[in-house]
């Protein structure tokens, strides 16, 4: 897992990269957690995550739920199809909130 930051306007674009796993979610928690606790609204782009197992979404809704406490807006988007299809399985956007969860990304191919 590899991550890029891109700030727009309003926001920290997050470009994720790669298995959002055991090791992704160790370099989330020890290296991009303590940055985005220091901004005011933040997006997490899927757009290159093929696959989330779950620690990868213990790390989704801890994380989610820490930025919610300091009032930082937060979302996540370009999840692909199979990967929202996990989500909508274990109801990740009902814990998580509507307003976190994007519609998911059309596979190509």
């Amino acid at each position: 897992m590899k991550f890029s930051l891109v700030e727009e306007e309003i926001y920290l674009n997050v470009l994720l990269d790669g298995d959002l796993d055991i090791e992704g979610t160790e370099i989330i928690d020890d290296d991009l957690t303590p940055k985005l606790l220091k901004l005011k609204s933040v997006n997490l782009d899927f757009t290159s995550v093929p696959f989330v197992d779950s620690t990868g979404m213990g790390l989704l809704i801890s994380l989610v739920q820490k930025l919610k406490e300091q009032n930082i807006g937060i979302t996540i988007s370009n999840v692909s199809e199979e990967v929202h299809e996990i989500f909508e399985l274990l109801q990740l956007s009902e814990i998580l909130g509507g307003e976190v969860l994007g519609k998911p990304t059309p596979s190509k191919g």
